[in-house]
């Protein structure tokens, strides 16, 4: 690690870390209130284009209003970047580069290219670069250990009601890549073949979405999405030789099951069962607890550029082969 990213990490051990939002819609009015309440954390100041709405996020976490994110650049030491996904690369890009760390929604960019780009300069700027796929910080999956066993056989239903705002994309890239981001880092493994199918509902893009996804090691996902539900559900369940695991995050709990050493049935193993619930934590403010921390320790994030590039990748080829069929 050169001297001057080591200085500037030892500068920011010792002052608060000056921050920003930009964007102030749903989710980053949330993020704003997170880093406000952080302590070590400055939030200086939070952008939108629309003046009204900057404002009043601003005025509610005591800090200023902006217009213009370029108007921060070489100005923070990190940002939140929760614009529409089109503009992700170009403010996360600037912002990189002026040499401010970096915590960007997910999906990163566009395109892969894009995201190489960002992963590329926060390299070479010495900068974090972290993508907020807050699922990886719900208290169950955090309790899920696999560190003896992987799973053979992973299926997921994630499954919402209609949401205006996130139409700009389609059920892949909205709901389904939280999943693909979970299953990539548990598997552990080079994808070897995707199968997919979906239908569109209710937008002009597909609302409903079934993938399959053969890995290297054997290992089979079995992921659908779906914007068109008239419930809420986040369940994944996977499968090891000798015990079952069921996840879900709606209501953060983990199940196991597992063979016994007694006969339930002659030449059948007895069943153990043990369910944890967790209790209902801030999965959103534990993800910029961790961005903030890694920041100050100089380690990588839990959910790197790469990890949040091999999650879009995948979600591309998903979309790809949707609109293939």
């Amino acid at each position: 690690m050169g001297t001057k990213e080591h200085d500037s990490r030892e500068d920011l051990r010792l002052k608060p870390i000056a921050c920003a939002v930009i964007g102030t819609g749903y989710l980053g009015k949330f993020h704003a209130q997170k880093y406000a309440a952080l302590e070590g954390c400055e939030l200086i100041a939070v952008v939108d284009s629309n003046p009204e709405a900057a404002a009043l996020v601003a005025q509610q976490n005591g800090c200023r209003a902006e217009t213009d994110y370029r108007t921060l650049l070489g100005q923070v030491d990190a940002v939140s970047i929760v614009v529409p996904t089109s503009y992700h690369f170009e403010v996360a890009r600037d912002f990189l580069a002026a040499g401010s760390h970096v915590l960007v929604e997910k999906p990163m960019t566009v395109t892969v290219e894009e995201a190489d780009e960002l992963i590329r300069l926060a390299k070479h700027q010495g900068r974090l670069l972290m993508v907020g796929h807050l699922e990886r910080f719900n208290a169950a999956l955090l309790g899920l250990d696999l560190v003896h066993e992987k799973p053979l056989f992973i299926e997921s239903h994630r499954l919402a009601p209609f949401n205006p705002r996130a139409n700009d994309v389609s059920v892949v890239l909205d709901l389904m890549i939280h999943d693909i981001d979970i299953i990539l880092d548990l598997v552990d493994s080079e994808v070897e073949r995707i199968d997919a199918k979906g239908v569109t509902v209710l937008t002009a893009d597909t609302d409903i979405a079934n993938a399959r996804l053969t890995f290297k090691n054997g290992c089979v996902a079995n992921v659908t999405a779906s914007r068109a539900s008239l419930k809420v559900e986040r369940k994944m369940r996977m499968f090891m030789p000798n015990r079952y695991i069921s996840l879900d995050f709606q209501n953060r709990t983990l199940s196991e099951h597992r063979k016994g050493a007694k006969e339930m049935f002659p030449g059948v193993p007895e069943i153990l069962s043990e369910e944890s619930v967790y209790e209902s934590g801030d999965a959103l403010l534990e993800e910029i607890r961790h961005f903030i921390s890694c920041i100050r320790e100089g380690r990588e994030p839990l959910v790197s550029g790469v990890a949040g590039r091999r999650a879009l990748a995948t979600a591309i080829e998903i979309t790809r082969l949707l609109k293939t069929h």
